[in-house]
């Protein structure tokens, strides 16, 4: 009876944590549509809201149920899948690489996206297929590496590691071949840019292609959750524990990659966030899978929209935003490993 009692008083724990960092973010998310050049009172933006749930007499100004609508709410959904993607991608990749350095640019995604995304633009290609090149390159660049993995007898996985670098390093070549032939007037500046990160191309399409894989792959990865926690026991011992380990690994490997080449798709090269907000939902919440997995998603959330706010509207002019998460992610990652050390991160 006493252990019941104690497993119900985990459970309310970690429905409590949850239901806490979604309040949070949808506090946030509010807030972010009231936030920018155009700054409209919060409670503006609950009418606009409001009024396309629940239909009622009040009109709300023209101009500001178009830029909630039309601007800042797609933005918004984009910074919340891609920061979600990326953060639940990376706790993905630490865990059944048992590597806490690693993330979504392990296996050379963001680089075969980079290249693929670059590519296109240097043949002047539209902003659509600027995207597809970026996913079809980072899922080529993921295939390449696991292909190597394969070729090589007797490969264990700091050998998928070591291939996903070299394959990393050598779309970071091919990247800087495309820029140093680009036209440097036009096509350069586009690219140099678009590598950098940022969301301030996202529309209603883009919010939408980023959010399907995102929530596809995060609801598998839910389901596969004690499963990918005893990867991180070792491969004999969850082999013993009747995991299917070659397939489970696969499988994770390629729900993580489709999550983070969509959001590379739509949000050029954000860098950190799969590497930071892992670590910081296990130092907060704990390593119990399902808590772990969802707290993951939400501070994902939270840190890039949070971040692309400070970007759109902390400086006269819009900051890319994979910069400012290097300038945020970098020092603050350097206190969570002095301040927690491995304790957490085993």
């Amino acid at each position: 009876m006493k252990s019941l009692q104690v497993q119900a008083a985990d459970n309310r724990a970690d429905y409590g944590a949850v239901l806490f960092l979604s309040m949070l973010l949808l506090a946030l998310a509010v807030g972010s549509l009231a936030l920018g050049r155009y700054p409209l009172p919060v409670a503006t933006v609950i009418e606009v809201l409001g009024r396309k749930l629940v239909p009622w007499n009040s009109q709300p100004p023209a101009i500001a149920e178009t830029i909630v609508l039309q601007v800042r709410f797609p933005r918004v959904i984009a910074a919340v899948m891609v920061g979600a993607g990326l953060s639940v991608a990376g706790s993905a990749y630490q865990t059944i690489f048992r590597n806490p350095m690693a993330s979504p640019a392990l296996l050379g995604v963001s680089a075969g996206a980079g290249f693929g995304a670059s590519l296109a633009m240097l043949l002047r290609q539209p902003l659509i297929i600027v995207e597809a090149s970026a996913f079809v390159g980072g899922f080529i660049a993921v295939l390449i590496a696991y292909a190597a993995h394969r070729a090589i007898r007797g490969a264990s996985i700091v050998t998928l590691v070591l291939c996903g670098m070299v394959t990393s390093a050598l779309f970071q070549a091919l990247i800087s071949i495309v820029k140093y032939v680009a036209d440097p007037v036009e096509i350069l500046a586009s690219i140099t840019f678009w590598l950098m990160g940022g969301l301030s191309k996202i529309g209603v399409q883009e919010a939408i292609a980023v959010s399907i894989p995102v929530l596809a792959g995060s609801v598998i990865l839910f389901a596969l959750r004690w499963r990918l926690s005893l990867l991180s026991l070792g491969d004999a011992e969850a082999a013993s524990l009747g995991v299917d380990v070659k397939k489970l690994r696969f499988t994770v490997i390629v729900c993580a990659t489709i999550m983070s080449g969509a959001t590379v798709c739509v949000a050029g090269i954000v860098g950190w966030v799969g590497l930071l907000v892992p670590h910081m939902a296990r130092s907060v919440f704990g390593l119990k899978p399902g808590k772990l997995l969802m707290s993951t998603f939400l501070m994902g959330g939270l840190f890039v929209l949070g971040v692309d706010d400070l970007a759109r509207s902390g400086f006269e002019a819009e900051i890319p935003l994979g910069v400012l998460t290097a300038l945020i992610g970098a020092p603050f990652f350097l206190f969570l490993f002095i301040r927690f050390g491995q304790r957490n991160w085993q």
